[in-house]
């Protein structure tokens, strides 16, 4: 079960890979509404689908930072958003620390290990959850409605 509404996000600086190096992301984003949009792999269909589609309507998020967050590298991330054409934020939560804090690691996905879940947590500028979801199987995507209602 990942962590509940009303309870405070926890705070975490991940690695985003972009053109001029790594740089730092903090998770939730200080002072801004925040989406972040937990998935388990790059390079994997429905992890691409979610991600494509959520690039290409941005502007229905509320003026919220959505960011995702998976356990790839970020230079695998890089990698995937360039050939995808994702431009959502990507961060790299390679030691697995933000998705076991979030309540949302997947033990064992496909056999090959450990892996963050598919979830969506909306948080407020304010650093409260004010949804959250973990999804049934990977293969499901979020409620996009949903979160765009916690927005609004």
């Amino acid at each position: 079960m990942p962590l509940s509404v009303g309870t405070s996000a926890p705070v975490f600086t991940l690695k985003s890979k972009k053109a001029d190096g790594l740089v730092d992301v903090t998770l939730p984003v200080p002072g801004k509404a925040t989406v972040i949009l937990f998935f388990p792999l790059a390079f994997t269909s429905v992890c691409t689908d979610e991600l494509c589609s959520v690039s290409q309507g941005l502007s229905a998020y509320d003026g919220a930072e959505v960011i995702g967050v998976s356990v790839d590298s970020p230079f695998a991330q890089e990698a995937w958003a360039k050939s995808a054409g994702i431009n959502v934020t990507l961060a790299s939560d390679l030691n697995k620390e933000v998705a076991n804090a979030y309540e949302v690691l997947f033990k064992g996905i496909a056999g090959i290990g450990d892996s963050a879940a598919r979830a969506a947590f909306v948080i407020g500028a304010d650093g409260v959850i004010k949804y959250a979801e973990q999804t049934p199987t990977p293969k499901d995507l979020p409620n996009f409605e949903a979160i765009k209602a916690a927005l609004a």
